[in-house]
């Protein structure tokens, strides 16, 4: 061997050309890039969150969703289409094309309760359309909510392999938590989180349509002749309910007479349209939805305002879509991309009798106020000030015509509304209705159908598990198509569902009961749209057929073991990565999710500040500012400094307890604490320390035993909206911060009492 020839390297393995002496002696080579065919489409998906099966104004609804209906204008509507009853569990079986359980999504990312199909993540053994579509030279962007990574992971440092770039997409921008302030969002960009935008009348949907827009137009401009996978997620129509002045006034009065009438409204137009068949009748009133003309003035007043919040909210997001449609059409993209809009469940009936205005009451088991006491604070509702649920009631009549809410598995928890359209691919008549059964899992093959490619055997290394929905394509082609669906169970919170060819056998389980006395009922969907004549007497050999396929398919794709819990989840013991240990160093400028933060509930701790506030005329309020804080305006705690005097404030769903200090903070270096002694379940005593010396004391009747924030923790200022109400956001500490020490104590109880739920 001379002195000019070498031993190949590894990444010469692909090289294909030859290496002489001399570049003349040589022969150059490019390895050619991932290139779809020519005329590829793009891929849009838009998903809603929480509405209902009527709430779309081509199904049905006095909401104003141009954009919506423009798409299945373009389209076809589906009238027989299913979910799986919660956001992250559809959104893992939309974006896979398997089911939720198989992937290990059977809940929500929030909550791994140590089985196989309920680790609160997607197996990489199940790619994501985004990383199908890859090596086939497409690009994937994903705007919006996520909801798809453990949630004691959304950390600044990771991990980050459920991350929406460690799954498929080139660019992300959104919220990957289940909801979010649209005021004032969590957010996330690419890899990392940052702050929110401070611009006059920001909304989060109208932000989202902007990074979506402006990822099309680079695209569009950079990379006219390749397509792309856009995945695009409002938060509209999820707690909270946060709409513009303007689209709030919009329907100011337009539910004051109630939602029985709108039910009735409603479902009128749905027969009209062709959504819902001739002779439909309305499901009977769920059992916790009183009759409007039972409630009291308060009671209306509150839940109409509530609705108008809701509508607002979903024709806001509308707009925005139809900022991004007109994009498309202006870059000239529309007629070849194909779109997909769905919701990812049912309405929510969470907000309960007359709704709610701070969902984390709810969430940690806090009854709410009265509509009497809510009605002091009507002229609130929808803005920044309130995190807004509406009443059960209207979710009842966004499901309109059918039974239950979103977590069940009766229709108006898994029926909900699509809408395909692909102008240059499909020769359909746009507009059209589809009666075809099909469940959310059957996008993935469908797409790729579509497009002519197969499911990936191998995903980077990882060899895959089979994609188990159905295509829907021959569905598209032709309203008379037979259903290609033969089967789909449904399994949330222990309810339970099973349809074949036509019938279905659904259990509603209600939590603390035995899962063996559950009585099964039995519909002939076919006939029966709504679900109104139980059979399960008249065929009870086909009702026993199809639970005993339940427990089939139950064991075939990881549902079991049985589990009613809900908000009890946050509580299950695990191995916690990041946040098994009783002391916690952080520096400033730090941002960890609130599941990655110190587990301060129910337990004794403390929290320590060492700051230098040397040169600064403390009283004057030079050094004040946020030392941490966790959560926003509607629950949390937080540690400040304000006119110079030490202050913790702890935020529970509203009500603030206290601690201040009675003299000033000193003007050179000094460390400031707070510790919370516990007296009880959920209860104690705070007391914040300067230098030491108690300065100040509060009792804390309640604390947050279930779920402290859906919101951060950061350190050296506050960027979401303010926990406390006597500062405003950001609020800088205005001294040095060395570092802030959280400290546990070891008399956390050893199981969930039944305090924290009362």
């Amino acid at each position: 061997m001379t002195s000019t020839q070498r031993e190949p390297r590894v990444d010469d393995d692909h090289f294909a050309g030859t290496v002489g002496n001399t570049v003349p002696e040589s022969v150059p080579y490019w390895p050619t890039p991932a290139k779809a065919p020519s005329g590829a489409p793009n891929v849009v998906f838009v998903v809603l969150d929480d509405v209902g099966f009527s709430d779309l104004g081509c199904y049905g609804s006095e909401i104003q969703t141009k954009a919506m209906d423009r798409l299945a204008s373009r389209g076809v509507r589906f009238n027989n289409f299913h979910t799986t009853a919660l956001c992250s569990p559809t959104r893992a079986a939309l974006l896979t094309g398997r089911n939720h359980h198989s992937v290990g999504m059977g809940i929500v990312a929030n909550w791994d309760t140590g089985f196989p199909g309920f680790r609160g993540r997607v197996t990489p053994r199940a790619a994501t359309l985004a990383e199908m579509l890859h090596p086939q030279g497409y690009n994937a962007y994903a705007v919006g909510k996520w909801h798809l990574v453990p949630t004691d992971t959304m950390t600044s440092t990771g991990p980050y392999d459920h991350w929406p770039l460690q799954r498929g997409f080139d660019r992300y921008y959104g919220f990957l938590d289940g909801g979010t302030d649209h005021w004032s969002p969590d957010l996330v960009k690419d890899n990392h989180p940052i702050d929110p935008p401070r611009t006059e009348g920001y909304h989060l949907s109208a932000d989202l349509a902007d990074r979506a827009i402006d990822l099309v137009r680079d695209h569009r401009s950079v990379h006219p002749e390749k397509p792309f996978f856009l995945y695009f997620c409002f938060g509209a129509g999820h707690y909270p309910l946060h709409a513009p002045a303007d689209y709030l006034q919009k329907y100011r009065g337009r539910y004051d007479a109630g939602w029985d009438v709108l039910r009735t409204e409603r479902l009128a137009r749905q027969i009209e349209l062709g959504i819902v068949p001739e002779g439909t009748e309305l499901a009977p009133r769920n059992a916790d939805a009183r009759p409007w003309a039972e409630l009291n003035e308060a009671e209306r007043l509150v839940s109409a305002r509530l609705m108008e919040a809701y509508a607002g909210f979903l024709d806001h997001a509308d707009t925005q879509l139809g900022r991004l449609l007109d994009t498309l059409d202006d870059t000239g993209a529309s007629d070849n991309t194909i779109f997909v809009l769905l919701s990812d469940n049912g309405a929510s009936g969470e907000g309960g009798a007359h709704g709610s205005l701070n969902y984390m009451g709810y969430t940690n088991g806090i009854p709410s106020p009265s509509a009497e006491e809510l009605a002091l604070r009507i002229d609130e509702i929808g803005g920044p000030t309130t995190s807004p649920m509406y009443a059960s009631g209207w979710a009842m009549a966004s499901n309109t015509p059918l039974k239950r809410y979103k977590g069940t598995t009766h229709a108006g928890g898994i029926r909900d509304p699509l809408i395909i359209a692909w102008p240059r691919g499909l020769d359909i008549e746009a507009g059209t209705i589809r009666a075809q059964y099909h469940h959310v899992s059957d996008i993935v093959p469908t797409v790729l159908e579509l497009l002519g490619l197969e499911a990936p055997a191998v995903v980077r290394g990882v060899e895959q598990m089979p994609v188990e929905g159905t295509s829907i394509a021959s569905s598209l082609r032709s309203p008379d198509a037979p259903t290609p669906k033969k089967q789909q169970y449904y399994e949330m919170f222990g309810r339970r569902a099973i349809w074949q060819d036509g019938w279905k056998a659904v259990a509603f389980h209600a939590q603390g009961e035995d899962f063996a006395s559950d009585s099964w009922e039995l519909y002939d969907t076919d006939n029966d749209f709504a679900e109104l004549h139980d059979l399960a007497e008249s065929e009870p050999e086909r009702l026993a057929q199809l639970v005993e396929q339940w427990w089939i398919e139950a064991r075939r794709y990881n549902v079991l073991p049985l589990d009613d819990r809900v908000m009890e989840r946050f509580l299950v013991p695990k191995p916690k990565p990041i946040t098994e240990r009783d002391r916690f160093v952080y520096y400033r400028g730090l941002r960890v999710p609130s599941y990655g933060s110190p587990d301060i509930k129910d337990v004794s701790y403390t929290i320590t500040a060492r700051v230098d506030c040397t040169g600064l005329d403390v009283q004057a309020g030079q050094a004040d500012g946020v030392l941490v804080c966790l959560g926003d305006r509607f629950c949390g705690y937080t540690l400040f400094v304000k006119g110079g005097h030490l202050v913790h404030d702890y935020n529970t769903a509203g009500t603030h307890y206290v601690a201040r200090s009675t003299t000033p903070i000193p003007s050179g270096p000094a460390t400031l604490a707070y510790t919370f002694t516990k007296s009880g379940a959920v209860k104690g005593t705070g007391v914040v320390t300067i230098n030491g010396a108690s300065a100040g004391s509060v009792d804390l009747a309640r604390t947050l035993g279930m779920h402290l924030s859906p919101s951060g923790l950061t350190v050296g200022y506050g960027p979401l909206s303010p926990v406390s109400p006597e500062y405003d956001a950001p609020f800088p500490f205005g001294g040095e911060l060395f570092d802030v020490v959280f400290e546990l104590g070891n008399d956390r109880a050893e199981a969930p009492t039944n305090a924290y739920l009362d």
